[in-house]
């Protein structure tokens, strides 16, 4: 059974312009989930607001409606002369981005508010075109919006709105200067609402926080260490060339529906997909530097059911909201305690459940006692089955490429290097 995720706090409580209240229907959203329901009186009201809530709660409606609000009720006098955002919502990666500016476009489609998109990997001048146009909501990644700006195809003096989203993993990949950056050339926080939401507030969040803020209101809904208790957890002690033999197993037993496997490295990640591919399984693989475009369609796919399997690194632990997820197999245990918290909240989102299942492996064990001390319970063990060991079929080896371009070619012998007298 699933847990309800929603409060008995309707949206149609609030004081909203009819064109938000319309975007919301569109939405299909009725009632607020929690975060929504404690942060959107605040907010409303002019409040400044740094939120706390486990992945998967309705955090970026929250503060798109904010936005939206804030912007319709206070609109400009009169047109700019040079293109100026009214609203700043950044992102830390360039799918969370596109899922935010996904969400916009259904929300603010009545509202008649312009939306920019700006991420890197892809569309630099077409963004670079959308943009100089002119926006009211800029979404995107520090980087290329930090390209742009220097570049003066827009300036922030008009940004009336600032969200900053997964605070936290902003931190974690390095972007916190260019935040810092980015703030100082928005208007005073006295002079804008500035909301920032993250899974975790740490010291250093809320020191961002109360550095570039005018005295947030902290909202708190639940440590996200707690979406663990509606996953069904275990976990299995194998040797290393054991993983994919139990893997291969554990997938031809199960209805894995939609499912992460998640590893720890670049280089594994394309050698447990080919595996999975030659064994039967269709999958797609999810990584740093897997193109963008590829990455989007490899989204949609699965998103749409037509790719079952996704091997990823934790690239694809944050921040995305992929519905339906039924397993996530940690097939190398994350280095890191938290990172397996939002690895397994890939599943069991909005009151849904799932299963996560683990691999304490040679190589990585080590990582499980500070896991089980962060998440407060021990992960129940499993025994290994051995009809689970499935042989696996090998797969194809890569042919080799040949000096001049050519698949096949041969490989040329190095001399061996002589001495001068």
């Amino acid at each position: 059974m699933s847990q309800n995720p929603l409060t008995d706090t309707p949206f149609s409580r609030f004081d909203l312009p009819a064109p938000i209240v319309q975007g919301i229907e569109d939405a299909g959203f009725a009632y607020c989930t929690p975060i929504q329901a404690r942060t959107l009186p605040l907010v409303l009201a002019g409040r400044d607001v740094a939120g706390q809530a486990q992945t998967g709660t309705g955090k970026t409606a929250a503060f798109l409606i904010a936005a939206l609000n804030h912007l319709l009720r206070n609109p400009r006098a009169q047109a700019p002369a040079t293109s100026q955002p009214r609203a700043l919502v950044l992102a830390p990666t360039r799918e969370l981005a596109i899922q935010i500016h996904r969400d916009a476009e259904v929300l603010g489609r009545h509202t008649g508010l312009r939306l920019g998109l700006a991420y890197g990997g892809t569309g630099y001048e077409s963004q670079r075109e959308a943009l100089k146009a002119g926006v009211d909501i800029l979404i995107g990644t520090p980087g290329r919006i930090i390209d742009y700006f220097k570049q003066h195809v827009f300036d922030l003096k008009d940004a009336r709105v600032v969200v900053l989203d997964e605070a936290d993993r902003m931190f974690d990949l390095g972007f916190i200067r260019d935040i810092r950056f980015l703030l100082r050339r928005c208007p005073p926080p006295e002079r804008r609402l500035s909301l920032l939401f993250s899974a975790t507030l740490s010291y250093r969040v809320m020191e961002l926080a109360y550095e570039h803020m005018n005295n947030p209101e902290l909202v708190q809904i639940e440590p996200e260490k707690l979406t663990v208790d509606r996953v069904r957890q275990r976990i299995y002690y194998t040797a290393n060339e054991d993983k994919i033999p139990l893997l291969l197993g554990l997938l031809g037993h199960t209805d894995p529906g939609r499912s992460i496997v998640f590893v720890n490295t670049k280089r594994d990640a394309e050698r447990v997909a080919r595996y999975l591919e030659a064994n039967g399984f269709q999958t797609g693989v999810l990584s740093g530097d897997v193109p963008q475009q590829k990455r989007q369609h490899l989204l949609a796919r699965f998103l749409g059911g037509k790719l079952p399997l996704l091997v990823a690194t934790d690239v694809a632990a944050r921040g995305l909201h992929i519905p339906d997820v039924t397993h996530v197999f940690n097939f190398d245990l994350p280095q890191d305690a938290e990172d397996y918290v939002h690895r397994i909240g890939r599943t069991a989102r909005l009151g849904a459940e799932g299963d996560a299942i683990s691999f304490a492996c040679e190589r990585y064990a080590y990582s499980l006692p500070e896991i089980e001390a962060y998440i407060g319970q021990k992960i129940p063990q499993e025994p290994i089955d051995p009809a689970l060991l499935v042989v696996p079929k090998h797969p194809p080896r890569r042919e080799r490429r040949s000096q001049d371009g050519e698949r096949g070619g041969p490989r040329r012998r190095r001399r061996p290097r002589t001495s001068s007298a």
